[in-house]
């Protein structure tokens, strides 16, 4: 299955960016923290160099713990600050406006010697589609000043969003970039979403996830799906281990025969939403 989506309201947002940043003191990257690394937008370091760099991990109650302070280690090590978070919460916000300022602060000591005075630092957010940026600004603001949305796409033109006297925030579309060289990185993004689903093979992807979880997190998808009179056998092939989780979970069509579709889009809607437990599906090297 090849994964590839790249409209042509990208191409024009891409531009668009690239004037925009020398606006800009502080570049924010939101990453999925299930992918952190197959959802950074490769573009992205190019356009940001010489800027401050900040990556939030968003969605990171939906990630393994563990993995997690794996990949913020990772991150640091290569010169981001990081702050892992889940955007619908409030309360992680008071750390990100720290970090934030943190990672300005030289630029706000020039500021000060050069007399300018409470200058707020201006930040371009950014992110691949639907990794919750507007949901991101929307809490750090505390009111709906972004539009948000669960489908890829909902952001299409430029947004500043005043949030304190301290720091104004560029909002931009999400933007993936024109090929996948890595196929198994489309395949990862296509999981959590970041990839129009209408133009996906559901069936094919759920049998991609499963071989992923029987991988990482054995016994997940028995604690999910078994039941007393049947377990999932998760050292079957992942078509039958699809079966198994159409059958305990009644996914049936006309005359009870196994509709595959639905168990198909019950397994990727249930990972999407945490159902299956807090999963992270790469590890770095």
């Amino acid at each position: 299955m090849q994964f590839q989506w790249y409209p042509g309201h990208m191409t024009k947002a891409k531009r668009q960016m690239q004037e925009d940043i020398k606006l800009i003191d502080l570049v924010i990257e939101l990453v999925d923290a299930r992918i952190p690394l197959s959802s950074r937008n490769p573009d992205i370091d190019e356009l940001g160099k010489n800027k401050a760099r900040l990556i939030l991990m968003n969605k990171s109650d939906l990630a393994d713990e563990e993995a997690g302070k794996l990949w913020s280690a990772y991150f640091q090590k290569k010169g981001y600050y990081v702050v892992s978070l889940d955007s619908r919460n409030r309360n992680g916000m008071k750390q990100v406006t720290a970090v934030v300022m943190e990672a300005c602060k030289e630029k706000i000591e020039r500021d000060r010697k050069r007399g300018i005075m409470n200058r707020p630092v201006r930040a371009m957010v950014v992110g691949i589609p639907n990794v919750g940026k507007s949901t991101f600004i929307n809490s750090y603001a505390g009111k709906a000043c972004a539009k948000t949305g669960n489908k890829p796409g909902v952001t299409k033109g430029k947004q500043w969003i005043r949030l304190n006297k301290n720091v104004e925030l560029l909002d931009t579309p999400g933007i993936l970039w024109p090929k996948f060289e890595d196929q198994t990185v489309g395949l990862k993004l296509a999981l959590i979403g970041a990839i129009k689903d209408e133009i996906l093979n559901i069936d094919e992807l759920s049998l991609e996830l499963i071989k992923v979880l029987t991988a990482y997190y054995p016994g997940a998808l028995q604690a999910r799906y078994g039941t007393e009179e049947q377990a999932i056998d998760e050292t079957a092939a992942p078509a039958e281990i699809l079966r198994g989780i159409a059958e305990n979970r009644r996914c049936v069509a006309k005359g009870d025969e196994i509709d595959y579709s639905k168990a198909a889009t019950l397994l990727i809607d249930e990972f999407r939403s945490g159902k299956l437990g807090r999963i992270t599906l790469e590890r770095p090297d």
